[in-house]
């Protein structure tokens, strides 16, 4: 029901998002080249050329849209016009990087700037009155479904909050029952309880409900069976929030196979097309990166040899993709056998043990560039959790709840702990959430934001020595 529902709605979202798109491509065409701000020099190019790259340009915008969840969810004020800014932003860094390869013509960043701006103020708008108009429609033509959900410990208050967040649904929620009478009568958050379990049948004729929610906590689901048998009867719709989302981590949910319903708590994002489209984006752009960067690398390499004894490149055991080890590559840094005496630590800040190019090579993280070898190894990807070794990782997992979760995915030379600040000495747990929040988030998409972030906030940062 939620889906069909929603789908319904988003429909029309995207109906209104390719008119307005093409819209404004047509628009921002005319601006620059017939009502010009800037002079055009070059003669005005056919208006075909720019009418064929257009497939492309509402194929990027709308894959754009559905990876960063513009249709997930119902944005309202301001909240929709930050969504929209965001994706128009990596869409036009996409767009910029594709037209890049089109040797035929050569497409004016004039139009794709008036055509960022354009569309961010018609979609805006569009959605806006879309939205309002949609809403008054199914008030004015259908009442709201009623909704009783069955439950107030366990998911039953979270149930009722998303479908209060969802207008589009048409849902109203009515109330809750609960098991202990002396609950009866009182307030959770907006929403009133109505009644015990028993009074179920009578609630759904007096209030008119056409959709009853079981959300009940896993200890009164033995109350289940006898629930259902009184309302066998009743013209509802029924559904079950089962209360196990509590124990749902990294891309869990609920899936049909062969008629069987699983609920995943714990998933790998790494599974069918997403490996595969992970790994050929590391294969890709660690052989263009390595192709780019060898003079650069051969350099660093002389440099190391010349100003210090001891080998080129440091090897390194660390634990990757489920707890597998392999040897990570770096250029040396340090003096040989700095841990010979300290062990396994991290380094700190004026580490006495680097070398005088090694703490260059550090600060502007050119020690991690051989790592490109691991990606093309499949030992590591370019974007992931950054590896640990394994001495460390013994004593991690045992204070930090969740901290093996990490090697659901592949381990990476960047990460979003590294953008965001948490890299080297840093706040463990930080480092583990925003590890967590990658693998759960994780995009081709997300990826390339996190490598155009390193750049600067990864490369440039004062936790790097």
């Amino acid at each position: 029901m939620f889906k069909k529902r929603r789908q319904f709605f988003q429909s029309f979202l995207m109906i209104n998002d390719l008119f307005f798109l093409t819209l404004s491509w047509v628009g921002a065409y005319i601006l620059r080249f017939y009502a010009p701000v800037i002079p055009v020099t070059k003669g005005v190019p056919p208006l075909s050329d720019y009418l064929f790259l257009l497939l492309f340009v509402l194929i990027i915008w709308m894959g754009t849209f559905q990876v960063t969840g513009i249709y997930r969810r119902f944005f309202q004020g301001t909240q929709e016009v930050r969504a929209l800014f965001r994706s128009n932003l990596y869409a036009l860094m996409i767009l910029v990087f594709m037209t890049f390869f089109f040797k035929r013509t050569e497409f004016s960043r004039l139009v794709f700037l008036y055509f960022g701006v354009l569309n961010l103020i018609l979609l805006s708008l569009s959605r806006w009155l879309l939205k309002g108009y949609y809403l008054d429609l199914q008030r004015r033509h259908r009442e709201d479904e009623r909704v009783l959900i069955v439950g107030i410990r366990g998911p039953g208050p979270h149930v009722a909050e998303v479908i209060a967040h969802h207008p589009e649904l048409g849902l109203k929620v009515q109330g809750f029952l609960t098991r202990h009478p002396q609950e009866v009568g009182k307030a959770i958050g907006s929403f009133k309880v109505l009644g015990v379990y028993e009074d179920i049948d009578r609630i759904i004729r007096e209030e008119g409900i056409r959709l009853v929610i079981f959300a009940m906590p896993l200890t009164a689901h033995q109350r289940l069976e006898e629930l259902l048998n009184r309302i066998k009867d009743e013209m509802v719709d029924i559904k079950i929030v089962p209360d196990l989302y509590r124990f749902i981590s990294l891309r869990g949910g609920i899936e049909e196979f062969e008629g069987l319903p699983f609920i995943n708590l714990r998933e790998s994002p790494m599974v069918g097309w997403n490996r595969v489209l992970k790994r050929a984006y590391d294969l890709v752009l660690a052989a263009l990166l390595l192709i780019l960067l060898s003079p650069v690398l051969l350099l660093i390499a002389l440099v190391v040899k010349a100003t210090s004894p001891g080998p080129i490149l440091y090897r390194q055991t660390r634990m990757g993709l489920d707890g597998r080890i392999f040897e990570m590559l770096k250029f040396r840094s340090m003096v040989a056998g700095a841990e010979e005496e300290t062990g396994p630590v991290w380094a700190q800040k004026e580490d006495p043990r680097r070398t005088p190019v090694g703490k260059f090579l550090r600060k502007f993280s050119l020690d991690e560039l051989p790592q490109l070898i691991n990606v093309l190894r499949g030992e590591m990807s370019l974007v992931g959790p950054r590896p640990e070794r394994p001495e460390l990782i013994e004593r991690f997992k045992e204070h930090i709840p969740g901290y093996m979760l990490r090697h659901r995915m592949k381990a990476g030379m960047t990460g979003w702990a590294q953008i965001n600040g948490w890299r080297g000495n840093t706040d463990l747990a930080k480092r583990i959430e925003c590890d967590l929040y990658y693998i759960e988030n994780w995009s081709l998409l997300l990826d390339t934001k996190i490598l155009l972030m390193t750049l600067w906030k990864g490369i440039f940062s004062k936790e790097a020595y």
